[in-house]
């Protein structure tokens, strides 16, 4: 349900069919298998309790209050260093083969 409703997962469901098809693509060792499903993993995880944390902001406090808006910030601030986190093991894993493949056209 949450796939269908969330604009951040559906860029994540996006985001991860891209890095399998690219894990395949470069035949990834199961080393880099593992780093790269546990980043998805830890990206949606993350992404799917800052979605909780807002759900049940907005149902306790439907009007704004600073400590609803400061949760839903600190939520959406987990989600960001865990995709920048992310971030950081695909550049690892892709980045020297993407740099290869570009510099070989």
């Amino acid at each position: 349900m949450a796939l269908a409703t969330e604009l951040h997962l559906q860029f994540h469901a996006g985001a991860t069919v891209a890095v399998v098809a690219l894990g395949f693509y470069f035949h990834l060792a199961r080393w880099e298998w593992a780093l790269v499903a546990l980043a998805v993993g830890a990206v949606w995880s993350a992404e799917l309790l800052n979605t909780a944390v807002e759900a049940i902001v907005d149902l306790v406090s439907p009007q704004y209050h600073p400590l609803a808006g400061r949760a839903k910030d600190i939520a959406a601030g987990a989600v960001l260093v865990v995709a920048l986190g992310a971030l950081v093991v695909g550049g690892l894993i892709f980045g020297p083969r993407l740099w290869a493949l570009w510099v070989g056209f």
